[in-house]
């Protein structure tokens, strides 16, 4: 049985479930337990199950992560939560340098099951350090994995998955679509593989690769396209930014010949460029025109007054797919 719900309901739901399966997971973040975290994420959660298991922590990002990390070495499943991705920095040091290399230092010996949920992204009106795209810096540290759900269904079935991994993950949830939409979601657990890409449109002339938020905009630039031209795009949700679906983007590129990536992060060393170096390396003697990027710019996030300039939009990815397509 199924019931329609937004992403944040979702992410809830997930959590609830696992916390009632499973006695070693825990939450712990700022404000998460009375508060039910700054996007009510957590709301109702400490009630059903104790301070212990739900903690609220003092504005220590570090410490938090940290904690987690020692949990987790200790037999514990915990899940972090950071308010706002750019106010991860604090704890930078304790992810990169411990979290991610744990299993590679003891040489498998030991592993750090965690997950670190924080909003991410920017189109809430709020300052650049609430609305950062930052995932590369953790998409280049061997160790993690980086999950992005564009969806309610993904949100529940990645968050499961990722809190039932063996390893670190980032869980970046995309803040503009927390209660942009509500769809159709299972009420019993369920599992969405964690490194696999989903084919959300099929098509034949172009692929777009994209990511969270950028998913609705390429979309809808698809369609119009179909519409004024005729041209089929085939869009594809990657879903899981480490490791990548490389099958699933070499085979689609094999098929269209021409690819698009939307990202809303900064161009320079953006996870587009990865994309463009795995279509190069695996499928370049398929490709009919230069692989594009329609993606933020090499700025900071400005404030909202001109952020709606920053982001990409379904004008720039449809003229991104113009001129790949006629190349």
């Amino acid at each position: 049985m199924s019931r329609k719900l937004t992403i944040i309901q979702a992410i809830t739901e997930a959590l609830d479930q696992k916390l009632a399966e499973d006695e070693r997971v825990m939450l712990l973040g700022e404000d998460i337990g009375i508060n039910g975290g700054v996007f009510r994420a957590t709301e109702g959660l400490i009630e059903k199950y104790g301070s212990e298991r739900v903690v609220d922590t003092p504005l220590a990002e570090a410490g938090i992560i940290g904690s987690a990390i020692g949990l987790a070495l200790n037999g514990m499943i915990p899940v972090a939560e950071i308010q706002f991705l750019a106010f991860i920095y604090p704890g930078f040091e304790q992810i990169v340098s411990h979290a991610a290399r744990m299993r590679y230092r003891t040489r498998g010996q030991f592993a750090v099951p965690m997950v670190i949920r924080t909003p991410y992204g920017a189109g809430i009106r709020g300052p650049e350090l609430h609305s950062e795209s930052v995932e590369t810096f953790f998409v280049h540290t061997p160790g993690l994995k980086v999950v992005v759900p564009s969806n309610p269904y993904d949100a529940k079935g990645l968050l499961i998955s990722a809190i039932e991994d063996p390893d670190p993950v980032i869980f970046l949830e995309p803040t503009k679509l927390y209660r942009a939409f509500k769809e159709e979601v299972p009420e019993e657990m369920y599992r969405v593989p964690l490194g696999k890409a989903r084919v959300v449109q099929e098509g034949n002339d172009l692929s777009i690769f994209a990511w969270g938020t950028m998913l609705r905009e390429a979309l809808q630039a698809a369609k119009r396209m179909e519409q004024e031209k005729g041209w089929k795009c085939e869009v594809i949700d990657l879903r899981t930014l480490y490791p990548l679906d490389r099958d699933t983007i070499v085979q689609s590129v094999q098929k269209t010949g021409r690819a698009l990536v939307v990202h809303e992060a900064h161009k320079t060393a953006g996870l587009g460029a990865e994309i463009i170096s795995i279509i190069n390396d695996e499928a370049l003697i398929y490709l009919k025109a230069p692989v594009k990027r329609v993606t933020g710019f090499d700025v900071p996030v400005p404030q909202f007054c001109i952020e709606d300039d920053y982001l990409p939009n379904v004008e720039r990815v449809r003229q991104g797919i113009v001129e790949t397509v006629l190349f």
